[in-house]
């Protein structure tokens, strides 16, 4: 599914209005939405979006690959910097091969990780190749 199917406000219609679109989106809108990598391989979709609310700003995207209908399914905490909107295939896309995903660190919906511990973060932008943000002071 995709963020336009997901739009019960009508806020995608007009790509070219002033209002909500791909550089503003409803995070509601984004759940569900499908992530590929740059192979064109299905990777899975966006199962959370995890805010630091201190800081105002998105830290990770929870990406399900894997199981069948929810089942089995394997979590990854992505850092948010690591993905990027595709537009035209109304989808996020991901730069890692379908191996380098699995092999990531991952965790299932029982075992969630203490994403607020620094060592842990530190970790996963380095595995994805992305910078950590300064922890925020507000």
């Amino acid at each position: 599914m995709n963020y336009e199917e997901q739009d019960s406000y009508g806020m995608y219609v007009a790509a070219d209005s002033n209002g909500p679109g791909p550089r503003l989106m409803g995070a509601d809108t984004l759940m569900g939405n499908d992530v590929y990598n740059r192979q064109g391989e299905d990777l899975g979709d966006i199962k959370e979006i995890m805010l630091d609310v201190p800081a105002g700003r998105i830290s990770y995207a929870v990406l399900s690959y894997g199981g069948l209908l929810g089942m089995g399914d394997k979590l990854f905490a992505v850092p948010w910097d690591a993905l990027t909107l595709d537009t035209e295939n109304k989808r996020f896309t991901l730069d890692v091969t379908k191996d380098r995903l699995e092999s990531a660190p991952g965790f299932d919906k029982d075992n969630w990780p203490n994403m607020s511990d620094q060592t842990w973060a530190k970790d996963i932008h380095s595995y994805y190749g992305t910078t950590l943000p300064a922890v925020s002071t507000r």
